[in-house]
């Protein structure tokens, strides 16, 4: 059955006996209700039209044809009818339909409404609906539509405004010492993971970490598994920014877990983003070696993935760059996974040179370039970064282009030297910046 199906099979008649009237209007209502899926909707517009005006007063039956007309002026995209409909619609709450019923019917189209491409339109939508809940006292649907108000903000990058719903929103969460309210767990934790995704998308990390914290902090929750998925996938990329790869992972893994349970399609990016943290902290374990990550293994979006692992397992890096080119779509147009690619790629090519160089005493550097498939003075940026890490002993020869291995003595003294001058360098420029700003 679909919504209105059950909306209408639920219908609670009085126990007196309908009036001939009330027949007549049930049945204009199925008549026109009838025609609704037709390609030519003006009839059954018409009828459902008909059935308001037949009734005395407003009632139940008007209040249902009404719906039916916002969702056809919808589909017909009449907006402006549409709205007028939904407006006096909204006049029926008052007093001519039970309060669970005027919910379940503003629930029903408001979930309607949230296909809506036009964001201008769900704005109108939503503003309309929040001035006749606040008439109508419904906090708990006044809740839920100005959290669909501040994700549409989300959407439209319109931070100020989203902030503003969010603080009130924090405001309904609070009890009258200023302290959370216990009972309005949920509520919060629904609060904290909108608030996170703005902040994400901010990059604002110092207020990220706060609500994080806050959010998982919160126990008095019952949390949809969808919103866990978001606060912990969130939780992974400022893990990520900071380059704490083993807590992101973990984080990624319980973001794909959640979004598992609710069914959320965004479980298999959490899934390749999991891979990404797990190749960055140069984890040998398979990521898909946990029971609830098999089964998507073989899912297309995350096979390019899973060979870009054994690549970099294997340090193969022709292959790691030849994968990277030819699935762009579901990895490098992934701005996220973008984001981190060199730092995949300087990690496997500086494997690939601390193996090419440990059987030389003496090793060239256009020698190095050419297996590595960069520009010699990357390999040499890449050398120099090595012997600093005391993970290669030796110097470069930087006139004959030479890598000498052995003794370090020369090398590391000179690039400690200009890592100093260069740090000093970054801290006089810095505070040239501050005193101009």
């Amino acid at each position: 059955m679909s919504d209105d199906d059950m909306e209408d099979y639920g219908f609670e008649y009085s126990e007196e006996e309908q009036d001939e009237e009330d027949v007549d209007i049930e049945n204009q209502y199925y008549n026109a209700k009838g025609m609704k899926d037709s390609e030519d909707t003006r009839e059954s517009i018409e009828g459902f039209n008909q059935v308001v005006s037949m009734e005395g007063e407003k009632g139940e039956w008007g209040f249902k044809a009404l719906k039916q007309l916002v969702k056809l002026y919808y589909k017909t995209k009449k907006y402006n009818k549409m709205m007028e409909s939904y407006r006096t619609m909204l006049t029926y709450i008052d007093s001519a339909v039970t309060k669970n019923a005027s919910e379940k019917k503003i629930n029903s189209l408001s979930d309607f409404m949230a296909q809506a491409t036009d964001l201008d339109v769900l704005q109108q939508f939503y503003e309309t609906t929040l001035k006749a809940l606040e008439r109508a006292k419904n906090e708990r649907l006044w809740f839920k539509t100005n959290m669909k108000l501040a994700n549409l903000w989300f959407k439209k990058a319109e931070y100020g405004r989203m902030s503003k719903i969010l603080k009130e929103l924090l405001r309904s969460c609070m009890k009258e010492d200023g302290t959370e309210d216990p009972k309005k767990g949920t509520q919060l934790l629904d609060i904290y993971a909108l608030e996170i995704q703005m902040y994400t998308e901010q990059r604002n990390n110092k207020r990220l970490k706060l609500l994080y914290q806050k959010a998982l902090g919160v126990k008095s929750a019952i949390p949809h598994p969808r919103i866990m998925g978001i606060v912990r996938e969130c939780g992974g990329k400022m893990h990520m920014h900071d380059e704490l790869w083993s807590e992101a992972a973990t984080d990624f893994f319980e973001a794909f877990k959640s979004y598992d349970e609710a069914g959320v399609p965004r479980r298999v990016q959490c899934l390749k983003y999991l891979v990404l943290a797990s190749m960055l902290m140069e984890s040998n374990v398979d990521p898909f070696d946990a029971q609830e990550a098999k089964p998507y293994k073989q899912d297309p979006e995350i096979i390019a993935m899973t060979n870009l692992v054994e690549a970099y397992q294997r340090n193969d890096i022709n292959e790691f760059e030849r994968i990277l080119r030819s699935n762009r779509r579901t990895i490098m147009d992934d701005l996220f996974i973008r984001n981190y690619v060199e730092d995949l790629l300087t990690k496997i090519r500086t494997q690939v040179l601390l193996k090419l160089v440990q059987p030389y005493t003496q090793v060239r550097i256009p020698f190095l370039a050419s297996k590595l498939n960069i520009p010699a003075k990357d390999v040499e940026q890449l050398l120099i970064t090595l012997i600093l890490d005391s993970r290669v002993q030796g110097y470069i020869d930087q006139v004959n282009q030479v890598l000498e291995v052995g003794d370090r003595s020369q090398g590391t003294k000179k690039y400690e030297a200009v890592s100093k001058w260069s740090s000093q360098l970054r801290h006089i420029h810095s505070g040239i910046i501050n005193k101009l700003v």
